[in-house]
């Protein structure tokens, strides 16, 4: 059985792997370029699971944060080979245990299938969703 670990070290990032994933497995960062998700990466604090026995990552998911209010989950993934055995669970409890050493008061996330996941870590939406707004691109604006 392999056995995985979690790591917030920014130098044990795979860049090309993180890209092609995101690009390959996501339904929100297909059209996303190399150079911007390296900007997003270097503008975020940045979790990896890892095959122990290879090194190789297998997960990502990179907070973006001020550090001490706010925070917004993003690019959460596993990869598809690795799906079924937890990672998911051990990347979210990661992150979750670092959202709490920094104190944040709020922190969001958007998904369309994994509610249950985050939902365990009292993730739930949100109560008063007129009162929250969002500013798109006109060229970005979802259909």
């Amino acid at each position: 059985m392999t056995a995985y670990e979690f790591s917030a070290d920014p130098q044990r990032l795979d860049g090309d792997w993180i890209h092609s994933t995101l690009q390959q497995h996501s339904y929100w960062a297909q059209d996303r370029s190399r150079a911007v998700q390296d900007a997003a990466n270097a503008g975020s604090r940045c979790f990896g699971m890892y095959d122990t026995a290879t090194g190789r990552q297998v997960a990502f998911a990179r907070l973006v944060t001020d550090g001490a209010t706010f925070g917004w989950l993003a690019d959460v993934i596993v990869d598809p080979d690795h799906r079924g055995r937890g990672l998911g669970k051990i990347l979210v409890e990661g992150i979750v245990a670092e959202i709490d050493r920094l104190g944040l008061k709020r922190t969001l996330l958007v998904t369309n299938d994994a509610h249950t996941l985050y939902g365990r870590h009292d993730w739930a939406p949100v109560a008063a969703p007129e009162n929250t707004l969002v500013r798109w691109r006109p060229d970005a604006r979802p259909a």
